[in-house]
């Protein structure tokens, strides 16, 4: 029988290798990468049947790469292994299309559940958070701040908080120093925001980057 192929994504190196030698023997891994962009390249490329991600990584969060992966490839399932345990990110995670959502936390027993959940097309989410629990942790006005921003406006404001020049947010996108900066203006007229240091403190609340 063809074993499912998986893509793995995570920023901490340890974590990727723990993650690949512990699949090894259940899965097919086709590659590892460490931050959303590369991400993205990869899943296009290599169309895994399963890809294992976190939320935050470098250049592009897991979110933002999984809406973007999903759109291409609509038959992929997207796993979420993350520490992140307010029920905000579960929900932004399956309005991503995501299909799971694991803590990494959890043992190695329900991360296996998870994936073969997963894989049959069900919707698998750690025991510990729950869909009712998901309005009590959402602020609606930082989800309504978050919905008024463009996907590349959210690429942008991602890259400045983790303290890139504009040169090096063009070079990133492939966009000029004067559309990076009309982008930055837009951000903080639609966030309410002045400082550089404001959008660091939005983008951390908002998962994008981390502390």
């Amino acid at each position: 029988m063809k074993r499912t192929r998986v893509l793995l994504a995570d920023d901490h190196p340890l974590t990727l290798e723990g993650l690949r030698t512990f699949l090894a023997p259940h899965l097919e891994s086709v590659g590892t990468v460490m931050d959303g962009r590369a991400l993205v390249e990869a899943a296009l490329r290599l169309k895994p049947d399963l890809i294992i991600l976190d939320i935050t990584m470098p250049l592009l969060n897991g979110i933002d790469a999984a809406i973007q992966i999903r759109k291409a490839l609509p038959s992929v399932k997207l796993l979420f292994v993350t520490m992140h345990v307010n029920p905000a990110y579960l929900e932004a995670a399956l309005n991503a299309g995501g299909t799971g959502y694991v803590l990494k936390s959890a043992a190695r027993e329900e991360l296996l559940e998870a994936i073969q959940s997963v894989i049959d097309g069900r919707i698998y989410l750690t025991p510990s958070l729950s869909t009712e629990s998901l309005g009590r942790f959402t602020d609606p006005s930082r989800a309504a701040a978050a919905l008024r921003l463009s996907m590349r406006e959210r690429e942008v404001l991602q890259l400045v908080a983790e303290g890139k020049a504009a040169k090096e947010i063009a070079s990133v996108l492939t966009i000029s120093v004067k559309t990076v900066e009309f982008h930055r203006e837009n951000i903080k007229r639609k966030l309410g925001i002045r400082s550089t240091a404001e959008l660091t403190k939005h983008a951390i609340e908002q998962g994008l980057v981390s502390l």
